[in-house]
C-alpha cells in the first residue's frame, strides 16, 4: 500500500510499505482522511515517537475492510472513527484510571503505524462507528475533539468564566467551542495571524485581538488556555491569569520550551497551573458531539490534499496557512 514515510528528522516521502494485517481483536481500516496535527511536525523533528522510520497520523477515520477472528462488535464496511490511543492496562496510571499517562504510552500515528496511508490497523475497542449523517472524511477531526474535551474536563471551567485563548488554529478554536458550551460569560481569542482570528469572529468569539493589551481585562482572566505551545505566548500567558484562576497548558511545546514562574503569586493568589494530555474517556463523547454538529467541518477543515502531497501539507501546516489540513489517500 502507499503510505507517508517519516524515514528520519527532517525527512518525509511517500513510499510503498507492507499492507497492515489485524490480529484476533484488531481491523484494518481504509482510510477516507487523515488530519495533520502540530505532534506530526514534532515527530518530524525527532520528538514523541520513540524510534524512526514511522507512518504518522493520528487523526484518521474510514471504512473496516478487515476484522480480526475475535470481532464482533464492527463489520466490514462499517465507517469508524479511531482513537489513537494505545494503553498497556498493568502500570499504575493505567491502573489508577488515567491511562493517557500511561508509563508504557503509546499511539497510533506516534508508536506504530498510523492514517496517513490507504490503510491502517487498529485495537475494534479503539473503533467508534458512524452515524449516517456523518462524513467518514470529516470523522477524522473527532480525535482533536476529543483532546478539546479532555483539555474542559481537567479544567473543570464553572458558569460565567472569562476565558483567555492563545492561538486560534484548530484546536484553539475546538476550544472556543467548547468554552460556549459551559457557559462561559466571555471567550477572548489572541493570535499574531488575522486570517485565523478571521475564523474565529465567525464562530462567534467574544473579541480578538493580536495581544491581551488590546483587550480591556486588567484584572485579567479566570482561565488562561495555551494552544500554541510557543514560550513567548506561554510566558505572557501566565502572567494574564486573574486571582483564583486557572493556566491551562494545552498547546504542545518542543521539549526545550521554557518559561518562569512566580511562586510567591501563585501561593498568594491561588493560581492553578495545569495540563491536559491527549485523550481520556473522551473520544465517545466527541464522537457524540461531532454527530450533535457541535463543529462545522466546512469551517474546520480548510483543505483536504491528496497522500502524494503529505511534504507539502506538512510544510503548509508549519507555515500556519490554513487551519485543519487533511489528506486523502
Amino acid at each position: 500500500m502507499k503510505a507517508a514515510v517519516i524515514t528520519g528528522v527532517g525527512s518525509v516521502e511517500v513510499t510503498t510499505v507492507d499492507d497492515p494485517t489485524c490480529g484476533p481483536r484488531e481491523v484494518v481500516v481504509q482510510v477516507a482522511a487523515c488530519g495533520l496535527c502540530g505532534t506530526d511536525l514534532h515527530i518530524l523533528q525527532g520528538e514523541f515517537a520513540p524510534t524512526l522510520p514511522v507512518v504518522p497520523g493520528h487523526e484518521f477515520a474510514g471504512t473496516v475492510v478487515e476484522i480480526g477472528s475475535q470481532v464482533n462488535e464492527v463489520a466490514v464496511g462499517d465507517r469508524v472513527a479511531v482513537d489513537p490511543s494505545l494503553y498497556c492496562h498493568e502500570c499504575r496510571m493505567c491502573r489508577s484510571g488515567r491511562s493517557n499517562l500511561c508509563e508504557r504510552w503509546a499511539a497510533i500515528g506516534v508508536t506504530t503505524s498510523g492514517g496517513a496511508a490507504e490503510f491502517a490497523k487498529a485495537p475494534v475497542a479503539n473503533c467508534v462507528k458512524l452515524p449516517d449523517h456523518v462524513r467518514t472524511e470529516d470523522a477524522a477531526l473527532i480525535e482533536p475533539l476529543s483532546c478539546a474535551v479532555r483539555g474542559y474536563d481537567v479544567l473543570r471551567s464553572q458558569m460565567a468564566s472569562r476565558v483567555l485563548i492563545y492561538g486560534s488554529g484548530t484546536m484553539g478554536l475546538m476550544m472556543l467551542q467548547l468554552g460556549k458550551l459551559t457557559g462561559a460569560s466571555s471567550i477572548e481569542v489572541v493570535d499574531l495571524n488575522p486570517e485565523r482570528l478571521e475564523t474565529a469572529k465567525q464562530l462567534g468569539v467574544t473579541a480578538v485581538a493580536a495581544t491581551p493589551d488590546e483587550l480591556d481585562r486588567p484584572q485579567g482572566w479566570d482561565v488562561v488556555i495555551d494552544a500554541t505551545g510557543n514560550e513567548k505566548a506561554i510566558q505572557d500567558g501566565l502572567g494574564r491569569v486573574a486571582k483564583g484562576g486557572t493556566f491551562l497548558q494545552f498547546g504542545v511545546s518542543d521539549y526545550s520550551a521554557r518559561v518562569t514562574i512566580e511562586p510567591y503569586k501563585i501561593y498568594n493568589q491561588e493560581i492553578t497551573i495545569t495540563g491536559s494530555m491527549a485523550v481520556l474517556h473522551s473520544f465517545e463523547r466527541a464522537a457524540d458531539l461531532f454527530a450533535t454538529g457541535v463543529l462545522d467541518p466546512e469551517v474546520f477543515i480548510s483543505d483536504r490534499v491528496p497522500l502524494d502531497d503529505y511534504a507539502g501539507a506538512l510544510d503548509q501546516f508549519k507555515a500556519g496557512k490554513g487551519r485543519k489540513i487533511q489528506v486523502l489517500p
